[in-house]
């Protein structure tokens, strides 16, 4: 099976440089462009099955590059963004040292009280990736949000400490994984 994962569209927000988690933001007219990039680049791929977070700059993404209809998009909670709790919507240069380092290096510094632990997104990203690697496609897209693809890449490439932390994902980046009876491979990215 190949799992094309995605980060959703530039918003308002991420232009911005505001924190954006639960918050649910639309695209603007640039991550709407940027997705129909993905979809031309990528060419006539043909997705047996397109899992998407269940916040609408996730959904609106995953149906301009895969042409279904938001109706037969399956929305998964498990792919939604981190809860960054009193964070949200805080620009990320105005954070305090305690966010702004944890969402540095999570693999060292805790998180602070009401923001979602690296513990907490891999164990329904992993509940997430083990169900789907059960099923027969052969081509699934997944669109989902920056922090979550970290969690969702660490797992595909196998990191001891599940995360693939650096680089940032870039909105509208692609990676291209193959899963063959729990063996993982990186197959392509997109940017």
């Amino acid at each position: 099976m190949k799992i094309w994962i995605t980060r959703h569209g530039q918003t308002n927000l991420n232009l911005q440089k505001r924190m954006q988690g639960l918050s649910d933001m639309p695209l603007n007219a640039t991550g709407e462009q940027q997705a129909a990039a993905v979809r031309e680049k990528i060419g006539e791929v043909r997705f047996d099955a397109v899992y998407a977070s269940p916040l609408i700059r996730a959904r609106k993404t995953a149906s301009i590059i895969s042409g279904v209809p938001d109706e037969k998009i399956i929305k998964d909670k498990r792919i939604i963004e981190a809860d960054f709790g009193r964070y949200e919507k805080r620009n990320y240069y105005l954070l305090g040292p305690r966010m702004f380092l944890y969402w540095l290096w999570p693999e060292v510094i805790p998180a602070p009280k009401t923001v979602e632990t690296t513990a907490s997104m891999r164990k329904r990203t992993t509940s997430f990736l083990q169900e789907l690697e059960k099923k027969q496609y052969e081509n699934v897209l997944i669109v989902c949000h920056g922090g979550i693809m970290r969690v969702l890449s660490g797992y595909l490439e196998d990191r001891p400490n599940g995360l693939k932390w650096r680089p940032k994902p870039k909105n509208c980046e692609v990676r291209v994984y193959e899963s063959e009876n729990g063996q993982h491979k990186t197959l392509a990215s997109y940017k």
